[in-house]
């Protein structure tokens, strides 16, 4: 399993949003240029976020976009299978997937069991908050 940067720049950009917004809500243009990611891309990424009820677009002068959740109530998991679909490593491991008929005389299948729950127990178990706060850490590490 990979993620792209599709999910990658949904985590920065949910980041940026967090640790942002406090004060109103956040453009587009000005993530864009703290991350370093197109903003016709975040617009993208932004509109697939807007859409499932993650962030709130605010319009006017002071528009932007803020959460619509704490940071605390958003999990990895939920904002990468927003963005990049199933996490499963094989399709055999799916929650959807339809029965392998080698199933029973697989040897790689508790491989591949294991290894999607290793992955969801991380992706589950980290919310934006630990996020923010390992972003926040991050800064007070390289500040001079």
């Amino acid at each position: 399993m990979k993620i792209s940067t599709r999910g990658r720049y949904a985590l920065r950009l949910m980041i940026d949003i967090a640790i942002n917004s406090a004060a109103r809500p956040v453009s587009i243009k000005d993530i864009a240029r703290r991350q370093d990611i197109s903003d016709k891309y975040l617009e993208q990424i932004i509109s697939v976020l807007n859409n499932a009820g993650f962030v709130r677009s605010v319009r006017g002068a002071q528009g932007g976009y803020t959460l619509t959740k704490r940071p605390d109530e958003y999990t990895v998991g939920m904002i990468l299978r927003l963005t990049e679909g199933s996490l499963s490593p094989v399709a055999c491991v799916d929650d959807d997937a339809a029965g392998c008929s080698k199933i029973e005389n697989c040897a790689t299948n508790e491989l591949w069991k294991r290894l999607n729950d290793a992955i969801n127990g991380v992706v589950d178990h980290v919310t934006l908050a630990d996020l923010v706060a390992w972003q926040n850490n991050n800064a007070k590490n390289y500040s001079i």
